[in-house]
């Protein structure tokens, strides 16, 4: 048996998000055992719109990043450098990158996004609304980030299309940018 110090930052990253991937997955499996589908996707984007300020302030927090708002795209860069080892773990199959200036790209491997697969295993897939990706778009907008995501997400791009990318494009005050204040 390991001791607490012989355990890897990794291996405990990887447990700590099992542990609340599965409850996320069970508290989603109670709603709608209990209320439907419909009811279950309107409580999860809830949770996930008011879990996020949490997460993104806690994170900034620990990580050292004070402003209230990440107002360069190299900010939400080292932001999600940490944010995504720490909340996107290996079992979930996605990929967060950034393939040029002001966007951010998002891919999970054909078939396995864990989510995808923990729905389709409960029978609710043709209905379910994407979670992971809106809490993505809640982490922007808890950091105060402006964007567009193509394509737009509301049901699972996975069971709809069979592929789930695609790309956010960030939009940041320019250098220099003067801000003026509403008069009337």
């Amino acid at each position: 048996m390991k001791s607490l110090p012989d355990i890897s930052k990794e291996e405990i990253i990887e447990l700590e998000n099992s542990c609340w991937m599965t409850h996320d997955g069970m508290w989603f499996f109670v709603c709608l055992s209990n209320f439907g589908i419909e009811q279950a996707n309107k409580l999860n984007k809830a949770a996930i719109k008011g879990l996020a300020p949490f997460e993104v302030g806690r994170t900034k927090k620990v990580i050292g990043l004070t402003k209230d708002k990440v107002e360069s795209f190299q900010k939400l860069k080292d932001y999600f450098a940490i944010a995504q080892k720490l909340f996107i773990p290996d079992f979930m199959n996605g990929t967060v990158c950034f393939p040029r200036e002001n966007v951010m790209s998002w891919e999970f491997a054909p078939g396995q996004c864990f989510a995808y697969k923990g729905i389709k295993r409960i029978g609710a897939i043709d209905q379910y609304e994407c979670g992971v990706m809106y809490r993505i778009e809640c982490w922007l907008e808890s950091l105060g980030v402006k964007y567009k995501m193509t394509p737009q997400v509301e049901k699972c791009l996975m069971h709809t299309t069979g592929k789930c990318s695609g790309e956010i494009e960030l939009f940041f005050p320019w250098p220099g940018a003067v801000r003026y204040k509403r008069l009337f």
